[in-house]
């Protein structure tokens, strides 16, 4: 009995040490993303751009779209920052709003510019949904550690006034409610002019486009400080 003991013990004391050999091996392997995720000393800010078509460059290049002239400027002006634009495409606020958090981790922006909403009003997607979204997104970005700048959008009257300005509204109010910088319309500057447009009447052209990066430069350039 006595051998036996002594035996169980040391089995015992040999799956004790391999359980714990073993615990710290996992928590050495779980911080290791977190260590990848942390920003090196001295590398760039980031401003991550979630967007729709309209900074997508639909039907341009993409060196021809706003938001690669914006990382332009931002690198000849504002030295120790970088543009990161995720924006896709036909994407609904709905779609950001799965997407960010995942953005976020991979990019770890020190500022998000949102400019989503124009495929919902488009589709005369439930207000409330939308406002909920954008919400979403905004404080997922806040929580993250990132300030936020809201982009607005307006819509045609197919829906009716109330939806129209509801749709306008809720920018202000998320913007209001936040404290964000609003820039309240991306295409003030070059909507009005059906020539600025292509032929799909939706999308500007390429020659208009640093008109559109100077408009949000106007709300954007005094956050890169």
């Amino acid at each position: 009995m006595f051998f036996k003991n002594i035996r169980y013990g040391a089995a015992r004391a040999r799956l004790q040490c391999a359980m714990s050999t073993a615990l710290l091996l996992l928590a050495a392997l779980l911080a290791l993303p977190l260590a990848a995720q942390t920003p090196a000393a001295g590398a760039p800010r980031t401003v991550l751009v979630m967007g729709d078509s309209l900074s997508a460059a639909y039907g341009l290049s993409a060196a021809q779209g706003w938001v690669s002239l914006t990382a332009e400027q931002v690198k000849r002006t504002r030295p120790g920052w970088r543009v990161v634009n995720a924006s896709i495409s036909g994407e609904t606020t709905a779609g950001g709003a799965s997407r960010i958090a995942a953005e976020l981790q991979r990019h770890r922006p020190a500022i998000v510019v949102i400019e989503l909403g124009a495929n919902d009003g488009l589709r005369g997607l439930s207000l409330a949904q939308t406002r909920t979204n954008l919400d979403r997104m905004i404080q997922a970005a806040r929580k993250s550690g990132a300030r936020v700048m809201l982009i607005g959008m307006r819509i045609p009257p197919n829906y009716g006034p109330d939806y129209t300005r509801g749709f306008e509204a809720n920018f202000k109010a998320l913007a209001d409610q936040y404290k964000l910088p609003l820039l309240p319309f991306l295409l003030e500057p070059i909507a009005r002019d059906r020539a600025n447009s292509q032929a799909d009447t939706l999308h500007p052209v390429a020659a208009v486009q640093p008109k559109i990066r100077d408009h949000v430069w106007q709300v954007l350039g005094p956050m890169l400080k």
